[in-house]
């Protein structure tokens, strides 16, 4: 198994783009799957068991679920079948907007053993939308004569949130004698209506038209919307504005404050008075840019309205429109190219957490999790760490997955508790940095026997003390928590003489007397003590009681009579006869002592 690692102020790194395959499968993809929008809850996706070969009983045995990007679980596993179910109602238009394919991306997580499959799920989209125009009636003021046969009008296109067939598809306008419509599309991809001149007009004739401007869409059935048309004959404007230039082009970054000033379009018409006064206004703009800014329509100035973000939108394409008094028009189009800055701190998500971690499992893993930075280029590559002091390391997999695992096999007795932060930063300027805090606690095993205080303990004890005395407490002291630390005392093959005289209590360690002692019997006890612990580990010591003589025994002769003859000058003091006698208390013999038990 490749690690790689970056050693950076005392701790652990792993580089996020440096992708490690830690175990088998790991980021084995799916087959895509598909379903409609708007389908109802519990509704049937595919069956997540035959599709991986698994019988019906794996996944539950192995502790599979789905993982879904973002704070909505949309999808739910039936671990019992294995059949993969909407678990919310999808809205591909909310979901993904303008976007096509709109796609769920969803990981399949095994826990026992760790496997994680990627799979993505493709909303497609249903024609439950009609086209809409913003305006419900458009005004257009054309002048007489001078717009010739074939001149141009933009119209305010219509918006359809579905896509593919179910989008905006044609333009069609009621019969009319002086115009038809043509369908353009524009940088963003939004098809809008021009009105072509089909006859000259003329104010004496007929100074206003209306029409109905209808947008279809390609579903089936088809759905549409309609808004009125309008159009204003006006006295002759010969000159339509024009820009300084066609296309404007600049760079904002994306926290820029609100009401910043973005660009300034300028454009100038040669004609006097009131067909010479320029309005300016955004053509054919989405709802988002509308939202997004604001121009001047006396000075051109287009500043910013509500708050840019790189990661929902990279740039914008306006067009802008520069109309006269008379009604004629000219267009520039204004690129803006939003700049990234690194104002998304990374995110860690959690997707399992082991704790007790048993001490005796080298490499067990304690979490699972994924991490993720919205931003771009170094500010959304990141850095995974760990303080360096811990018996812990992190390993990465693919899609920034990482687990958290034990490094060696853990010492409860020496730490019982361990608190971990988890510390991802970005590379971006300044670096932003989120942590995770942990507390693994370590399982006890008995991998501990009980000690004695001291191997061998002696203890002197006079014959007459009465029955039940103490005599003395053997202690042993176990690291193991629990039932591996609680421990019991007993006689290690004792004889029946030790078990008649003496007895301990197998919770205490306390010895009493159970029965006389006679030092005229025995004199010394030699007793293996066994402190055994809940988990079945033991030690054992040896235990020496002495018997001390108390007077509780007359002297004694061995003889009834005794004749002895001595010559008259025999010196004192010399030897003549010996007698014998003796006392049960007390004996001298040059001999090892059979008075004593073991």
């Amino acid at each position: 198994m490749e690690i790689g690692w970056l050693h950076f102020l005392r701790q652990r790194q792993v580089l996020v783009f440096f992708v490690l395959l830690s175990m088998s499968r790991v980021g084995a993809e799916l087959e895509p799957y598909s379903v409609a929008e708007e389908m109802e809850r519990g509704s049937f996706v595919a069956n997540l068991g035959k599709d991986l070969g698994l019988g019906l009983t794996e996944l539950s045995t192995r502790g599979a679920r789905i993982i879904s990007q973002g704070n909505k679980e949309y999808l739910q596993l039936k671990v019992q079948t294995g059949d993969l179910v909407i678990n919310e109602k999808l809205d591909r238009e909310e979901l993904c907007g303008p976007t096509e394919p709109c796609l769920l991306y969803f990981q399949l997580l095994m826990e026992k053993p760790l496997e994680i499959f990627q799979a993505e799920l493709r909303v497609e989209d249903i024609n439950d939308h009609s086209p809409v125009f913003t305006e419900r009636e458009m005004i257009l003021k054309i002048p007489e004569k001078n717009s010739p046969v074939g001149a141009v009008f933009l119209l305010e296109s219509a918006k359809d949130l579905d896509v593919g067939i179910n989008a905006l598809k044609n333009y069609t306008i009621s019969p009319n004698s002086y115009f038809h419509i043509k369908m353009r599309v524009n940088p963003d991809n939004r098809k809008y209506p021009e009105l072509v001149l089909d006859k000259a007009l003329d104010y004496e004739e007929q100074s206003e038209l209306s029409f109905i401007l209808t947008a279809m869409d390609g579903g089936s059935p088809p759905r549409s919307g309609t808004a009125t048309v309008r159009v204003v004959v006006v006295d002759i404007n010969d000159n339509s504005p024009e820009f300084e230039q066609p296309f404007y082009e600049v760079k904002i970054p994306e926290n820029s404050l609100l009401g910043s000033l973005i660009v300034t379009v300028s454009a100038s018409d040669l004609d006097s008075g009131k067909n010479g006064e320029i309005s300016y206004s955004f053509s054919h703009a989405s709802e988002d840019i509308r939202k997004t800014f604001e121009i001047n329509q006396k000075s051109g100035e287009v500043i910013l309205a509500t708050p840019m973000d790189f990661e929902t939108t990279e740039s914008y394409s306006i067009i802008i429109q520069a109309t006269d008094g008379g009604g004629l028009f000219g267009k520039s189009t204004v690129r803006i190219q939003v700049m990234d800055v690194n104002d998304n701190a990374p995110e860690i998500a959690v997707s399992s957490i082991t704790s007790p971690v048993p001490e005796n499992l080298p490499e067990a893993v304690v979490m699972v999790f994924s991490i993720r930075d919205r931003d771009s280029g170094d500010n959304g590559k990141m850095i995974c760490s760990i303080p360096e002091d811990l018996p812990f390391i992190l390993k990465s997999s693919v899609e920034n997955y990482y687990t958290l695992e034990t490094e060696e096999m853990l010492d409860r007795e020496s730490q019982a508790e361990y608190n971990i932060t988890i510390t991802v930063t970005d590379l971006g300027t300044p670096r932003l940095k989120t942590q995770h805090n942990l507390t693994v606690t370590v399982l006890d095993i008995n991998d501990n026997a009980p000690q004695f205080a001291q191997k061998l303990y002696e203890v002197q004890v006079l014959e007459d003390t009465p029955i039940g005395s103490w005599i003395i407490t053997i202690f042993a002291n176990d690291l193991d928590t629990g039932n591996y630390g609680k421990i019991s005392y007993t006689f290690l093959h004792a004889s029946e003489d030790i078990r008649k005289t003496f007895e301990i209590n197998p919770v205490s360690g306390e010895v009493h007397l159970r029965s006389c002692l006679d030092f005229e019997v025995i004199q010394f006890y030699t007793i293996r003590i066994q402190a055994t612990d809940g988990g079945g580990l033991s030690e054992e010591c040896t235990l020496l009681v002495k018997v001390i003589d108390i007077n509780d025994n007359p002297p004694e002769v061995t003889i009834s009579s005794f004749t002895k003859s001595i010559p008259e000058n025999t010196e004192r003091e010399s030897t003549r006869g010996e007698r014998s006698g003796g006392e049960a208390d007390y004996l001298l013999s040059r001999e090892p002592d059979p008075r004593a038990v073991a």
